[in-house]
């Protein structure tokens, strides 16, 4: 048996390659992943719910006699902790039992370090159980070091690669380099990578996974549908629909939707809520389809997907291709006025291809024969 220790979702995505890897050795009976939060808890389970070679559960507190509970349960033949995740009476207890410890794209930051140094001798106790640590950068390594950690490897950030397919191959890196037109003011990213490659059959993200989300689309659907006075004679249409977290809610109303979904995965969960989904990209072709069959919206829905479209204009225009005459299009974006006063230069990346200004959606807009009358 395997054990993967994950804190949160970033770590759990981070992960995913390996753990398919791990599950194609034969060698490899079970693989128990364990987690702290009910977002990462939830991405592993949906990913691996088909799975019977996959446990999840949460890790208990690090009190010595619930840790030693739980090993002596699972009895585990290699633990693996990722990123920061350091519980002192656990690895202790691993220590005793002699069984393999390794920490994967482990991250130490300045503040964390400056914490550890005060109880040094403490924490090189802790860090020298590692039998491995992997660092995910030069800071982390020599934090490391100095906290007592042995054998170290520095190979990068896994969230920045595929260890399944790009074992072999060199890490790719897409150039921070974004342009500007000086006709309509739109701000791009060079292209560098398509939708197809990015929006694969495996696509890790779920919106369902955050909490925070699902309040907002819940608060958004009741609030549009009051203020259009949608009903059972309305219809909705989302574009990038995900996991079905918004349109379950009208699906429950009763209110005739559709969702377009180019991943296979998170259409397929949306499915098995109700929700009826149109698994492609959505492009001015599709929208001719779907007018010419009478499938013409009340309102359509884009949150988080303007920005990710390479052709933009040609999105939009099928936008008004499909929509109904007094029909409205609500779209959420970040705002190229916050990128800039806020320094936000980490929204910045090759799945972004647009940075949005009102100035620049308005032009493409205008040019589309659709006008803007709301805005928050």
């Amino acid at each position: 048996l395997i054990w993967f220790h994950i804190a949160s979702v970033g770590e759990a995505m981070s992960i995913l390659s390996l753990i398919e890897s791990c599950l194609e050795e034969k060698k490899i009976d079970k693989i128990l992943l364990t987690s702290i939060t009910l977002s990462s808890g939830k991405i592993l389970e949906k990913k691996f719910s088909q799975n019977t070679k996959v446990i999840h559960q949460f890790l208990p507190l690090d009190i010595p006699v619930l840790t030693k509970k739980f090993l002596e349960h699972w009895k585990p033949n290699l633990s693996i902790f990722i990123d920061s995740e350091i519980w002192p009476n656990l690895i202790l207890q691993i220590n005793e039992k002699k069984i393999p410890l390794l920490l994967i794209n482990g991250r130490i930051t300045k503040k964390t370090f400056n914490r550890w140094k005060l109880i040094i001798n403490f924490a090189k106790k802790i860090f020298g159980k590692f039998d491995l640590c992997i660092a995910s950068n030069k800071e982390s390594e020599n934090f490391l070091k100095i906290l007592g950690a042995k054998n170290i490897k520095n190979y990068g950030n896994l969230k920045f690669s595929n260890i399944k397919n790009d074992l072999n191959k060199p890490e790719t890196l897409f150039p921070l380099r974004i342009f500007t037109c000086t006709n309509c003011w739109l701000v791009q990213t060079e292209d560098y990578k398509t939708s197809e490659d990015i929006f694969q059959k495996d696509y890790a993200y779920f919106s369902s996974t955050s909490t925070s989300w699902l309040a907002h689309s819940i608060q958004y659907y009741q609030m549009i549908c009051r203020q259009l006075s949608l009903n059972e004679n309305s219809f909705v249409i989302e574009i990038a629909s995900n996991d079905g977290y918004l349109l379950k809610n009208f699906v429950q109303a009763g209110i005739p939707c559709l969702g377009i979904e180019p991943a296979n995965n998170t259409a397929d969960v949306a499915e098995k809520l109700g929700v009826t989904v149109k698994n492609e990209f959505f492009c001015e072709k599709l929208a001719k389809e779907l007018a010419t069959i009478g499938k013409k919206a009340d309102l359509i829905i884009g949150n988080n997907v303007y920005a990710h479209v390479p052709d933009i204009n040609n999105f939009t225009r099928g936008l008004k291709k499909v929509l109904k005459t007094k029909g409205t299009i609500t779209l959420e974006f970040a705002y190229l006025l916050k990128l800039i006063q806020e320094n936000q230069f980490d929204t910045i990346y090759h799945e972004h291809f647009s940075y949005l200004s009102l100035h620049a959606v308005n032009s493409i807009f205008n040019n589309a024969g659709l006008k803007i009358y709301d805005i928050d």
